[in-house]
């Protein structure tokens, strides 16, 4: 309802904001701060000794890089997003990008340490991760196209946008929900399949990320109350961050637990074949992201589109 930033600022005046209040302030400190936190845990498992010797941990590797690059591209995204309706979208398209990326890199040091025992050299083992990039185009993809029925379509704009990233989730997800029913009521009996209780957390603060995404809860309950501090798009990014960190614990814990017997295992992909299906990932991503980009440039300015929404461009605008 308020506390929004003149939708033609300046490079500096964005970045400025960040240290005023407005709406999108939290957003912005709530994933630039978690960038710093997850940059510290690379570098502290990476300088680990042994660490780039050992094939062993560069799914781990892989994991880590793009869990700093989503938090940050969000952070630049709300940061740079009040420039121009097309600055807006295209920071958006980018932030998809670095989310579907991420999911690509979960599928890493799944399919390397947290595959359930008879999937192991499976044809879904050996699939698990190209699928995974395959999905990461298909996310990018549709959360890039929903925000053009946004005005028209929110509705529909919102379920594509939500099911854009629940589908890579719930795929990435699968070795996890599977070893959760072959030990659901094991108790202690359940050996490599046991699940730590920061899979758990993990999975609790996914859930709670994607209802507050979808509920916009709890300022629907009182408009203009929560528009600073405590909308759901702020415990939104708090609760996705926090599932990371618990994501990377429950990682460690698989590759500690289970790395004696993995030891004796074939990796699902060696070097060249990480290689490839992260460049191709990549490239495959940015191509959407260019291609989204360049249809804006071919949108009439007159274009709903491109217009400032009547909360950007009205008096609460003139306010800030």
């Amino acid at each position: 309802m308020s506390g929004y930033r003149c939708p033609t600022s300046s490079a500096l005046d964005c970045i400025l904001s960040s240290f005023q209040m407005t709406n999108e302030t939290v957003n912005i400190w709530t994933h630039f701060l978690p960038t710093w936190y997850f940059l510290w845990r690379l570098l502290a498992l990476s300088g680990g000794p042994g660490f780039w010797a050992e094939p062993y941990h560069w799914p781990l590797l892989v994991f880590l890089l793009p869990a700093c690059l989503y938090p940050f591209t969000s952070c630049c995204a709300h940061t740079f997003s009040s420039m121009s309706p097309r600055a807006r979208h295209i920071c958006y398209f980018m932030d998809y990008g670095a989310l579907s990326l991420y999911s690509l890199g979960c599928a890493f040091p799944y399919a390397a340490y947290s595959m359930p025992t008879s999937w192991l050299h499976g044809r879904l083992h050996q699939l698990f991760v190209p699928a995974a990039a395959l999905n990461s185009f298909l996310c990018t993809g549709l959360s890039c196209y929903s925000r053009f029925p946004e005005l028209e379509s929110p509705g529909f704009s919102k379920i594509l946008r939500t099911g854009a990233f629940a589908y890579p989730f719930l795929y990435d997800n699968l070795p996890l929900f599977y070893r959760l029913g072959l030990c659901w009521g094991r108790g202690h009996s359940c050996g490599q399949e046991a699940l730590s209780t920061s899979h758990g957390y993990h999975l609790l603060c996914a859930l709670l990320t994607g209802f507050l995404f979808a509920s916009h809860l709890p300022e629907r309950l009182a408009p203009g109350r929560f528009d600073y501090i405590g909308h759901s798009h702020q415990l939104f990014h708090i609760c996705a961050v926090l599932g990371t960190h618990f994501q990377l614990e429950a990682v460690l814990a698989d590759m500690g637990s289970r790395q004696a017997w993995l030891a004796t295992q074939d990796p699902p992909l060696g070097l060249a074949g990480t290689v490839t299906t992260l460049g191709l990932a990549v490239a495959g991503n940015l191509l959407i992201i260019a291609a989204f980009t360049a249809s804006l440039f071919r949108v009439p300015s007159t274009c709903p589109l491109l217009q400032s929404g009547p909360l950007e461009g009205g008096t609460n605008t003139k306010q800030q």
